[in-house]
């Protein structure tokens, strides 16, 4: 198993030959971005930049380092967690789905036992711009971090929430934040310090461990600790060290910590930014003020950074990894817990914010819509469009099993259901939205003319294999893992692109 920390991933990685470095300067300007786009199209190794040119600090920056193969995405996160290599993609759903069952509370470690916090600047040594935050996408609004671990005051939890919104640095000291209304610490400082006019302490983690980095994915229960169901996923506790100038816990073996606070009835321009979408979104909006009182970090910090979807393709990226191997695995466990018989639940790979596959029966008429009416009016309201339901021993994983699905199963005049028009809180993200309809920026959501859907491409036909077929499968599968090839289920794309690891 790895070291529970950012930097014994990444030597995993490099013991795997799944890293390449880059000891030569590059530049933050477009350069860092432009390889790690292309590593993640041909399936490359994670590039790590070691020299960072025009950086005050000995800084590194790492491309995408989430970023599985891309026919087992799901395959380096497995390692870091201590799982066995070689897993099936609902194998591995199945050993997270395990691990989430079983929270670790978090364990508290002294100032000294941190390494986030090998040099502590507060004050006027405080210098955003001394670290090599990339330029990711040309046109964007400026310079981003977008992998990285946000932690806001919970008053339900001891240790705070744990989210990922976006970060554009404005200055030495001032960034912005991608606040948007209906997630949980957007909301927390809309409605309850905004109006109070009282600043919203937080801290912004980069290089946080796997684990951290993977509940930042998962739609955890309002009342229930992110840091303890992340001590579930890697089963051992996550070690906080409180924060300098403000009372939240934060991952003491970090990279680096920023900490400060989103200040009330203050805005600056957050944007264009080449989104997860797959297109430059944009105009420039304005964002709620995060102002940096404190850095802490390691002496020569690894940050890492995702390039999002604009030029890249979202399933190969860092963001899509972690929907696929995160995201997934606690949605599945969730709606189980909700009383649903499903079998897996998980992100379309290409936009897996916007499209899941759950595999599922379905045991009586209306069944399905009942699940997906759960969903959307529970942890999918702001982001998802549409479910795609298929039977339950049919792969989600898989494109090509997905798309036959809907294809021979689906019937485009009994079998695509809506939920009707609604005026209802919707991410303005959306490249079929009007610019009206993504409406006001005050709390960052509009509320647009939005539609929910879903496709039941589940078979009315009796299965066809029997036991003995299904255990012959599986004995089949199981020679394959013995004898080191692990069946993909993305083989359609091997097919087109004869790319494989």
């Amino acid at each position: 198993m790895t070291g529970p920390s950012f930097r014994g991933f990444l030597q995993s990685l490099d013991d795997a030959a799944a890293l390449v470095s880059f000891s030569d300067d590059r530049s933050w300007d477009l350069e860092v971005s432009a390889i790690t786009t292309l590593a993640n199209r041909s399936d490359g190794e994670v590039p790590v930049f070691e020299s960072v040119g025009e950086t005050a600090i000995d800084a590194s920056l790492v491309g995408d380092p989430y970023r599985g193969p891309r026919c087992r995405p799901w395959d380096h996160l497995a390692q870091a967690f201590g799982l066995s290599s070689g897993l099936s993609g609902a194998a591995y759903y199945e050993a997270v789905v395990d691990r989430l069952r079983s929270p670790r509370e978090p364990r508290v470690v002294d100032r000294d036992a941190a390494p986030c916090k090998d040099v502590v600047d507060t004050g006027a040594d405080v210098d955003l711009l001394s670290i090599p935050w990339p330029y990711l996408h040309q046109g964007d609004g400026g310079r981003y971090s977008n992998l990285h671990t946000v932690v806001a005051p919970d008053p339900e939890t001891q240790w705070g929430h744990w989210s990922n919104q976006r970060m554009m640095i404005h200055d030495d000291d001032l960034a912005s934040l991608l606040f948007l209304a209906g997630e949980q610490a957007p909301n927390l400082y809309y409605y309850d310090y905004e109006p109070r006019e009282e600043p919203m302490p937080v801290a912004v983690v980069l290089g946080a461990e796997p684990a951290v980095q993977c509940s930042t994915e998962m739609w955890i229960p309002t009342g229930r600790s992110e840091a303890a169901f992340a001590g579930g996923l890697k089963d051992g506790p996550v070690d906080l060290v409180a924060c300098e100038t403000n009372d939240l816990y934060v991952p003491a073996t970090a990279e680096l910590v920023l900490e400060g606070r989103v200040l009330p009835g203050e805005r600056l321009d957050e944007g264009p930014f080449g989104d997860y979408f797959g297109y430059m979104n944009g105009p420039r909006r304005s964002m709620p003020v995060f102002a940096v009182d404190a850095i802490t970090r390691r002496t020569e910090p690894r940050v890492p950074f995702c390039v999002e979807g604009t030029g890249v393709g979202y399933g190969q990226n860092s963001t899509s990894t972690l929907q696929t191997a995160a995201a997934g695995p606690d949605a599945t466990l969730g709606l189980r817990a909700a009383g649903f018989d499903v079998t897996m639940a998980v992100p379309w790979r290409f936009t897996s914010r916007t499209v899941w596959v759950i595999a599922t029966d379905r045991p009586y008429p209306g069944a399905l819509h009942e699940l997906a009416n759960f969903v959307f009016t529970t942890w999918g309201m702001l982001h998802i469009d549409f479910f795609v339901f298929v039977d339950a021993d049919t792969d989600p994983l898989d494109p090509r099993a997905v798309l036959t699905a809907i294809a021979l199963e689906a019937d485009p005049d009994t079998d695509f259901h809506q939920f009707g028009v609604e005026r209802m809180p919707k991410v303005p993200l959306n490249i079929y939205q009007t610019p009206d309809e993504k409406g006001s920026a005050d709390v960052g959501t509009s509320k647009a003319k939005t539609a929910k859907a879903y496709i039941d491409a589940t078979s009315d036909r009796p299965a066809e294999d029997g036991p003995e077929d299904e255990s012959l499968r599986k004995r089949a599968q199981q020679r394959l893992v013995d004898a080191g090839v692990s069946p993909a289920p993305f083989d359609l794309l091997e097919e087109r692109t004869g790319e494989s690891r």
